[in-house]
Formats: C-alpha cells, sequence, structure tokens
C-alpha cells in the first residue's frame, strides 16, 4: 500500500479549537430550528404529546417540594399529640396528595418514553428517506468526488440521532424552565440573591460543556476519512465478496492489521479528548459543591437563630438541590443542542446539494421513434477531478433502427459513451442529440424512460426472480407475457426453469432460503431486465462477456430479431459480436479512428482487422466455435 494512502488512513492529529467562538455559536444554532420543522413533519401529533406530557412533568417536581415542606411542616406539629384522625388529617391529606404527584409522575413519564420511542422510529425513517431521495436526485458526478462521500458518511452517522436529542434537548430545556421558575419562586422568598446564587453555580459547567462540544465535533469532522477507512476494512474482512481473495492471498491479517491501526488512532485522541472533558468537569462540579455548602451554613444559620424552621430548612435544601441539578440538566441541553447544531449542520449540507445534470425550465420531450438517429457532435468529456479527456472532439453518428457496435481497448472510452448517451453527465463541449433535440433541453427522467441498458457491471439484487427483471420497468403494471418474453430474449430460460422456485426463487446468499448464481447467469438475469423495458434505443455494455462462445452464438443468432424496430448499440471486446452489427466503431484513447461494417473494416487493414486476427488466432483451439464463425465468413 502507497505512503499517501497509509498517511491519510493513519492521520490522527486534528487541529482543534481552543477558544469558543460566540458569534459561530449563533449563526450554528440556526439550525435547531430546521431541525425541530423535520420532527414535526415526521412525528407532528406525537410530538404534540409529548410536549403536553412534559409540560406536566416540569410541574411535578416544583409540586413535590411544595409538598413535602407541607408534610414535613403538618408532622411537626402533630407531634404529641394524640393520634385521632383530626388531629393526623394535615398529614393525612397533604402526605396523600404527595403520593398522588407521584404516582402521576410515574405514568406520566412512561407515556413520555412510549411517546418518545415512536417519535424516534418515524423521525429516523424520515430522514433515511431525506436521505435516499437526495442520493437518488444528484449526479452521477458526484460519486467521482471523494466529498460526497464525505459528505454523505456525516449525513448518515449522525442526523437522525441529532434530531431526536434537539427535539429532546428543546423538550428538556421547555421542561427544565418551567420546574426552575416555580423553585426560582419558592427561592425568592429567601432573599432576591438566592436565585442568582444558584445560577452562578452552573455556569463553569455550560462554558465546559460548550468548549469540548466544539472540540469533539471539529475532531470528528476531521476524522471522517479515517472512521471511512476503518469501515472499508472491516467491509473487506467481514464481506462475501471478497472472502475468496482475502483468503486465497493471505491478507487476512494485513487489513486486520490496517484497521486496528486505523481504530487505535481513533481510539487513543477520542479517550484523550474524554480526559480533557472530565478533568474540566470536576473543575465545575468542585464550584457547584462549593456554592451548595456556602448557601446551605447560610440557611443552617437562619435556622438556629430561630429565624427559619425544620420545614423551612428541609424545603430550602430540596429545592436548591433541585434547582442546582435542574440548572445543570438547562444549561446541559443548550450545550448539547449546539453540539447537535454543529452536527447537523453536515445533514443540511449534504440535503442542499444540487444536481448540476439541470432540469430544463421548459423541457422539450423526447422523440418517442428516432426518425434519423443519435448525433454525437464533437463531444468533450472529462471525469470530475481528471485532467485527462475521456472523450476528445468524438463525433459519432448511430442511425435509427440499426444496430452499431463500439469496438476498442480498456479506456478508450466506450463505457463514458453510454454514460453521456443517458445523459447521466453532460459534456464540457459538443452535443448529443435525439433526431435534432440536443438532450439537455430535455429532462434526464423522460430520457431514460426511452432507454433500457445493460451495464458492464449490473447489479445483482436480492429479491425472486421475478422482481430482479421485472425492475426494468417499474412504471407500468407486471406483465408476465413481457417478463416471459425478456427470459427468452436473454436466452435466460433455462436458468430459470433449473431454479428450486422458478420466478418465484430468491436470489442471492445475503437472505434466507436465497440461492448464488454464476457470474454468467447473473448477467442473463440482468439481460432480461434490460430487454423487459421496452424502449426505443437499446444500449449492451459488453452483453457477452459472461458467455462462453457456444452460449454467445446462440444469442447473437436471435440478436437482430430483439432489437427489430429500435435503435442498438453494443459496446464489446468481442469481435465476433461486433461482426454481427450493421456498422462498427473503433474507439482509441477517445477518438473514433474506424467506421464501417465488418467486411470493409477487414478490407481496410488498420486497427479492426489486426484486433480480428489476434483474437481469431486466440480462439482456433475452441474448434466448434470457430467453425461456426468461419461458417458465418463464408455466408454458410
Amino acid at each position: 500500500m502507497n505512503e499517501q494512502a497509509t498517511s491519510q488512513r493513519d492521520t490522527g492529529v486534528v487541529a482543534l479549537p481552543h477558544r469558543l467562538d460566540w458569534a459561530n455559536v449563533r449563526r450554528k444554532l440556526v439550525h435547531i430550528g430546521r431541525a425541530l420543522k423535520i420532527a414535526w413533519e415526521a412525528a407532528g401529533p406525537w410530538t404534540t404529546a409529548w410536549g403536553v406530557m412534559l409540560l406536566l412533568q416540569g410541574l411535578f417536581p416544583a409540586a413535590t417540594v411544595y409538598l413535602t415542606k407541607v408534610v414535613v411542616d403538618a408532622f411537626t406539629g402533630s407531634i404529641g399529640g394524640d393520634v385521632s384522625f383530626e388531629h393526623l388529617k394535615p398529614v393525612i391529606v397533604s402526605g396523600g396528595l404527595l403520593v398522588a404527584i407521584l404516582i402521576l409522575g410515574q405514568v406520566v413519564q412512561q407515556g413520555i418514553i412510549w411517546v418518545r420511542n415512536a417519535q424516534a422510529e418515524l423521525v429516523t425513517d424520515h430522514i433515511k428517506a431525506l436521505i435516499h431521495r437526495k442520493t437518488a436526485r444528484v449526479d452521477l458526478e458526484f460519486y467521482d468526488i471523494p466529498e460526497y462521500f464525505d459528505h454523505m458518511a456525516r449525513a448518515n452517522e449522525e442526523a437522525d440521532r441529532r434530531v431526536l436529542t434537539i427535539l429532546e434537548g428543546t423538550g428538556a430545556i421547555l421542561q427544565n424552565l418551567v420546574t426552575i421558575t416555580a423553585i426560582s419562586g419558592i427561592l425568592l422568598a429567601y432573599g432576591w440573591w438566592v436565585p442568582l446564587v444558584l445560577f452562578g453555580s452552573t455556569l463553569p459547567a455550560l462554558r465546559t460543556l460548550l468548549v469540548h462540544q466544539r472540540i469533539y465535533h471539529a475532531w470528528w469532522r476531521g476524522t471522517t476519512q479515517q472512521r471511512r477507512w476503518a469501515r472499508y476494512f472491516d467491509r473487506v474482512i467481514t464481506g462475501r465478496e471478497s472472502a475468496q481473495e482475502v483468503r486465497l492471498f493471505g491478507l487476512s491479517e494485513q487489513f486486520l492489521v490496517a484497521y486496528q491501526r486505523v481504530r487505535k488512532n481513533l481510539r487513543d485522541a477520542f479517550i484523550r479528548l474524554s480526559r480533557r472533558q472530565r478533568t474540566a468537569s470536576l473543575f465545575a462540579s468542585l464550584w457547584a459543591l462549593a456554592a451548595t455548602g456556602g448557601i446551605m451554613v447560610w440557611m443552617v444559620l437562619r435556622a438556629i437563630r430561630g429565624r427559619a424552621s425544620l420545614g423551612d430548612v428541609a424545603l430550602f435544601y430540596q429545592a436548591f438541590t433541585q434547582g442546582q441539578g435542574l440548572m445543570r440538566a438547562l444549561l446541559s441541553s443548550v450545550g448539547t443542542l449546539y453540539a447537535d447544531a454543529l452536527f447537523l449542520e453536515h445533514l443540511f449540507t449534504f440535503l442542499e446539494l444540487e444536481p448540476r445534470v439541470r432540469v430544463p425550465a421548459q423541457p422539450k420531450p423526447v422523440p418517442d421513434t428516432l426518425r434519423h438517429g443519435i448525433t454525437v457532435d464533437n463531444v468533450s468529456f472529462r471525469y470530475p477531478g481528471s485532467d485527462y479527456l475521456a472523450l476528445d472532439g468524438f463525433n459519432l453518428f448511430i442511425p435509427a433502427g440499426k444496430t452499431v457496435a463500439i469496438v476498442g481497448k480498456n479506456g478508450a472510452g466506450k463505457s463514458t459513451l453510454i454514460k453521456l448517451l443517458c445523459r447521466f453527465y453532460d459534456p464540457e463541449a459538443g452535443a448529443v442529440r435525439w433526431d435534432d433535440v440536443d438532450i439537455r433541453d430535455v429532462d434526464p427522467r423522460d430520457l431514460w424512460r426511452h432507454v433500457t441498458v445493460l451495464f458492464q457491471y449490473p447489479v445483482n439484487y436480492a429479491g425472486t426472480v421475478r422482481e430482479s427483471i421485472a425492475y426494468g420497468n417499474v412504471e407500468v403494471p407486471l406483465s408476465d407475457e413481457r417478463l416471459q418474453w425478456a427470459i427468452e430474449a436473454a436466452g435466460a430460460r433455462s436458468i430459470v426453469d433449473q431454479l428450486p422456485r422458478g420466478l418465484d426463487t430468491m436470489l442471492g446468499k445475503e437472505f434466507e432460503g436465497g440461492v448464488d448464481l454464476s457470474g454468467g447467469q447473473w448477467q442473463r438475469i440482468a439481460l432480461a431486465r434490460a430487454f423487459y423495458r421496452d424502449a426505443p434505443l437499446v444500449l449492451l455494455d459488453e452483453p457477452t462477456s459472461f458467455m462462453d462462445s457456444w452460449a454467445e452464438m446462440q444469442w447473437l443468432d436471435r440478436f437482430r430479431d430483439l432489437v427489430r424496430g429500435r435503435t442498438a448499440l453494443i459496446v464489446t471486446h468481442r469481435f465476433t459480436t461486433a461482426m454481427r452489427a450493421d456498422l462498427i466503431y473503433v474507439m482509441e484513447s477517445g477518438h473514433l479512428v474506424e467506421s464501417g461494417t465488418h467486411e470493409q473494416l477487414l478490407a481496410q487493414g488498420g486497427l479492426y482487422a489486426e484486433s480480428w486476427q489476434k483474437q481469431i488466432q486466440a480462439e482456433r483451439n475452441q474448434l466448434p466455435a470457430f467453425q461456426k464463425v468461419e461458417n458465418i465468413l463464408r455466408g454458410e
């Protein structure tokens, strides 16, 4: 592994802020409103019920503190008297009310937990839906940019949890404000300055929390790449796709060491941050403890002088200590809200990404039938972040109703051409036209309805065979007739018939009851999916790459019938596939270097003819297939 990649993975040093920027705090808190809006959109009625119960729960502590004083004073007054109901009535009534408040508090607390669980599920699913929809809308270009994966990782890692904690934090602040207001009213009876002491005793804890959250966020953001590397190594070590090579090449220990190295750097840095926070929190706690001790000495002296009763002392102690705990919780909630706002900035940054392949304000319709053909006119294109032109002044014409083949070496630009024909990217120069319509003037979604594609590396969907093929056109009701035709067209009939449950067989080993297929069989299913969509343009990228020579010949014998009345473009390395096309283009290094029919290109004696001879020579040992090729050339 090269030194640059190792450095990117193993670097654990991140520049951390040491001072709190209050202007930045105010800017970040704007995200709280957006988060609450998301929570309301996801779980509005549940949030209303949650707010009502929080308000009730906020009143219970003050009521408990007050009733405790009443009970203590009533009990003190009853000492030395008889045990009659009339004499003990104040104790019984006030004690009963206290018990009722405590029971009701437990009921409301359990209700809040239940409502919060429902909110969590709804908010999590809603945020996932926002991320999934945004992911589906962004251009393929974003998948060529490493920063996009950083954005997506940050949004996925923390978004749902942070929205929930903002919701809970906001509720906690409102609840604690209600309680603190009530308790402050009780404490004011002992001196106007007592609530100020209560507030001042918790300020160091607030500052500690805000500073730590900013430091932690800076570390978390700066180590996104390392966390992604850790997930990558974990996936390679544990994944099914890599299991064979990891074992054969003895790579498990190497990837395990790499994973542990990255995790150690992350772990050590996190432990240092935690130690720093705990040290600061300890000093803040000692400050609060000193304030509590001082104020209680003052209250005890008042009682000794006869200016306060035993009930007053009990009330004051409960009110001040509860108030102090509530103030710490309140200020902690404020600090947590700030931290959540820092993290949610990444979610909103991700959701604000805009595709660069734009839908025109007034899109033109895509012709339902190609009358003239598709023109690639002087197109130049490079992938994001690359200085290399994948296509350079490229020109090509695909006649309507014809089958065109593209051949060339790896890296010639063949698959890039397919992506441009699908308008996954826009060229930086030149144009692609359907008849006379520039595809930049059409809605990409409308264009995709008119195209069916077999990509070079198709997706092996987990699901039934029926579902996997029907994914080719989900905008129309499932047609068994079309499904059966697509299976025949792809040469997949024998594959489907051999499966234990036919079309209802679950594919892939990821889920219970699934059946795995060979590379060639998966390709046939993907080919059936492409044929299931009845589109005027058929794009096939290496459709026979996983087929053996016999299967290739059988499929090619039927191909013209399959695309009759449609326009087809085949990208292939196999000249036995290309030779069946009406027109063949030869690409090299992003340029078109030869064109013509199979016979014309052989007669030219250029790159195509040279490559044809090499490929045929290599296949001479496969006599049945080679014999059939020679028979075709002879017209037999």
